[in-house]
């Protein structure tokens, strides 16, 4: 349980910035929301690897090459799932992008990304 919650804690910091880097970019700079939220995605990933690795599975001991490679490809289906239900939500059922992003990262986060971090990534 207790790895569980790190785990959360790592993954709502990563959630954090991919949520400002997201809602900043469109806001801001008016960048589509789509590629928006692919960058958000993308620098939110790098700070939950980094904080899986250290902090949550404290999994240094195996090479950092490896791990990285596992992590891309289970963050291609975060990437995949994100960006798509994002899409979904705001195109086809008019919800903000940003109930939009919190609902689908929810749902990600918990279903997709815990499970393959822990049994895949950082095994």
């Amino acid at each position: 349980m207790k790895k569980f919650i790190k785990a959360q804690l790592a993954s709502f910091s990563g959630t954090a910035i991919d949520f400002s880097t997201t809602i900043v970019s469109v806001e801001v700079f008016n960048h589509w929301y789509v590629s928006s939220n692919l960058a958000g995605n993308i620098l939110g990933g790098l700070t939950n690897f980094t904080l899986g690795r250290i902090w949550v599975f404290q999994a240094r001991g195996e090479k950092l090459h490896l791990q990285a490679f596992r992590y891309v490809l289970v963050w291609i289906g975060n990437i995949i799932l994100n960006t798509s239900g994002v899409f979904v939500l705001t195109h086809y059922m008019s919800i903000s992008y940003i109930y939009s992003k919190v609902i689908v990262s929810l749902f990600v986060s918990v279903g997709w990304n815990y499970f393959l971090q822990k049994h895949f990534v950082f095994k």
